[in-house]
């Protein structure tokens, strides 16, 4: 059953003759049929002549058209939602003062929880810093901000909040993961009518994209890490192990690692599709392939899930029963985990301190290079501006010369 609304006139509490409230009366389902108020009151005789009458006369079409404007209000938010109806989004959207309209903190709490209803918990919590980290900057005598209205978000605000993080040491980097949320709220809010188009400040104000230096290790710090010596079964082992996976995996990202499947495998590849790509693009991804090399398999055995069932986690990080958000947290936990052990173990041999999972990544990239993958196919590592083409570039290749450049990876001879 389809979503409608419509008006009524609510007599139940009313006398013969007298004003009674008008009600938007809202059908979900057969069973699910919501009552909300208005802030008009009128007789059953204004109401039929009115409301009811499709052809009123001049003393009531004032009244026809404001009626029939709360009605067309209602089915616009419904249209929008595009066939998933969500009652607490149509609630705010529907009475939420005007005042919130232009609030900037209405919308992106409005989004954030849209973006953790359809399951993207991760850029959920991105909006919550960017939200969190404007209103600390727009509040007084160490207060953050309860509100910040769109039409105090200037080309000046704006340059003031960016040498404002650089002072407390924030990098242009972080400054511009932060603003580009802000940016998409002002573009939903015009989009939405809420503001005029003068108050756009990004036009003028461009956001720092900041240098993101990509760290690699050498061929020989590889092997070092590789080889060394470390006591079965301890936290440095497993780390290590997880971060060579990671580097021989096409540098893969470790939630993709944590929501690998055995479906994913077969007996010559990996094939699985980037979990941030199922969000970030509405053409059809295709799958990034990894040839199944013997040191990869050795880590699957060694701490892969039992029974090797299709739907079962390859690795015992995340379980079918986590939602969202928990899925994110478990997986910044053993990213953190593998970042302080594999960092551990490179202070012992007097390696890159800053060691992390992205490493493993760049450091992956470096190497393919170095056996004979071209730069063209291979830019600032796999994470590419465009994310087609961080997916393609290895797809390029023919499956024998995968295989070759796969196989050299761990030969740090």
């Amino acid at each position: 059953m389809a979503v409608k609304v419509n008006l009524y006139l609510d007599e139940r509490k009313v006398e013969t003759g007298k004003k009674a409230p008008v009600k938007i009366r809202l059908y979900i389902s057969r069973t699910d049929i919501r009552h909300y108020p208005t802030d008009i009151h009128l007789t059953a005789q204004q109401f039929q002549q009115s409301y009811l009458t499709e052809k009123p006369k001049k003393a009531f079409q004032e009244m026809k058209i404001s009626l029939g404007a709360i009605e067309a209000r209602a089915n616009k938010i419904i249209t929008k939602m595009d066939g998933i109806f969500i009652l607490d989004k149509f609630e705010r959207e529907m009475f939420r003062s005007q005042a919130s309209t232009t609030d900037v903190c209405a919308y992106y709490q409005d989004y954030i929880d849209e973006l953790t209803r359809y399951g993207r918990a991760g850029t959920a919590s991105n909006y919550r810093l960017s939200l969190k980290s404007l209103l600390e900057f727009a509040g007084k005598d160490n207060k953050p901000a309860s509100s910040l209205s769109f039409s105090r978000v200037t080309v000046d605000f704006l340059n003031r909040y960016e040498n404002w993080m650089v002072a407390a040491d924030k990098s242009k980097t972080t400054v511009g993961i932060y603003l580009r949320p802000l940016r998409a709220i002002f573009n939903k809010a015009m989009e939405e009518g809420s503001i005029a188009a003068e108050l756009y400040p990004f036009k003028k104000y461009k956001i720092p994209t900041g240098q993101n230096i990509k760290k690699a290790l050498s061929k020989e710090e590889l092997k070092k890490l590789y080889t060394a010596p470390v006591e079965p079964g301890s936290p440095k082992e497993k780390a290590r192990d997880f971060w060579f996976f990671s580097y021989q995996c096409n540098g893969m990202n470790f939630r993709d690692i944590a929501e690998l499947k055995y479906k994913n495998i077969n007996k010559k590849s990996i094939s699985f599709l980037r979990h941030k790509t199922l969000h970030t693009t509405k053409d059809k991804p295709k799958p990034i392939i990894i040839p199944l090399t013997e040191t990869i398999k050795a880590v699957i055995e060694r701490y892969g899930t039992r029974p090797f069932l299709p739907d079962n986690y390859v690795f015992p990080i995340l379980n079918k029963k986590m939602d969202e958000a928990e899925k994110l947290r478990v997986n910044q936990n053993f990213i953190r985990f593998v970042n302080q052990h594999i960092q551990k173990l490179a202070k012992d041999l007097e390696l890159d301190a800053d060691i992390s999972t992205y490493y493993a990544r760049h450091s992956f990239t470096t190497a393919a290079i170095r056996n004979g993958a071209k730069m063209e196919l291979i830019q600032e590592s796999l994470g590419h501006r465009s994310l087609n083409t961080t997916q393609n570039y290895w797809a390029g290749f023919e499956d024998n010369v995968k295989q070759e450049i796969a196989d050299k990876l761990m030969d740090f001879g």
